[in-house]
């Protein structure tokens, strides 16, 4: 049997396209919450780092370190610590989100300290506690640079799911390994295709997010030269 009619079978079945759409469901629960998860903690070492600068280079370290923990490895060590089950997929969530979290620690760090010392010292002028100046000016400066850090962040959350099939959760990540068992190519290629789109689709939902955020970054309409006009 070719592989297109394999993938023709497979499709074919109300099923098989059930468990899809559970999958894919799956599958973006366990990529995409970690995502806010991560930024919530980056947001906060952030904040520690402008606060206390010398924590800065601790920081950067620690999120590192953390990132270089291969991934199977921390979802099988984090059910001891947080008291869970080997299959609980908040252990994928917890994971993710750290890894997050230390994908974002750096350039949330060096987004931060590249705002101009104008800018904090006319919002420090103009009664600016340092809370409020932090979230009310130097966070939203630093967007730019954080939503590059969260597109590439997203993208390999979304790649790093399937590996927690190997421990019975993973969203599309079981299509791989259930292909792989049975020798059967169609899952394997429904996977890889769903999780591209996937990926695609939250990229593209990302840049448009960061548009929003940003809207002095927005193209302004140039105005008519002196030629037009006199045309």
């Amino acid at each position: 049997m070719s592989l297109t009619d394999e993938l023709g079978t497979y499709l074919g079945s109300a099923n098989t396209r059930a468990q899809l759409w559970a999958a894919l469901a799956e599958h973006c629960y366990l990529a995409l919450l970690p995502i806010l998860f991560g930024v919530v903690l980056a947001v906060g070492a952030g904040w520690l780092g402008q606060a206390w600068p010398p924590a800065r280079g601790t920081l950067a370290v620690v999120a590192n370190l953390v990132y270089t923990i291969p991934s199977l490895a921390l979802f099988v060590v984090i059910p001891g610590v947080i008291g869970t089950t080997i299959l609980d997929s908040i252990n994928v969530v917890v994971a993710l989100s750290l890894y997050t979290a230390a994908l974002l620690v750096r350039p949330m760090l060096d987004a931060l300290a590249a705002v101009p010392q104008a800018v904090t010292a006319s919002a420090t002028a103009m009664g600016y506690r340092p809370a409020r100046r932090y979230f009310g000016v130097e966070l939203p400066l630093a967007v730019p640079v954080i939503a590059a850090g969260v597109r590439v962040a997203a993208v390999s959350n979304i790649s790093l799911v399937s590996v927690g099939a190997l421990i019975g959760v993973g969203g599309l990540g079981r299509l791989f390994t259930d292909g792989f068992q049975r020798e059967y190519y169609a899952p394997i290629v429904v996977g890889v295709v769903l999780t591209l789109l996937l990926a695609l689709v939250v990229d593209l939902l990302l840049v448009l997010l960061r548009r929003v955020l940003t809207p002095w970054q927005r193209p302004t309409p140039t105005s008519r030269t002196d030629a037009e006009v006199a045309a």
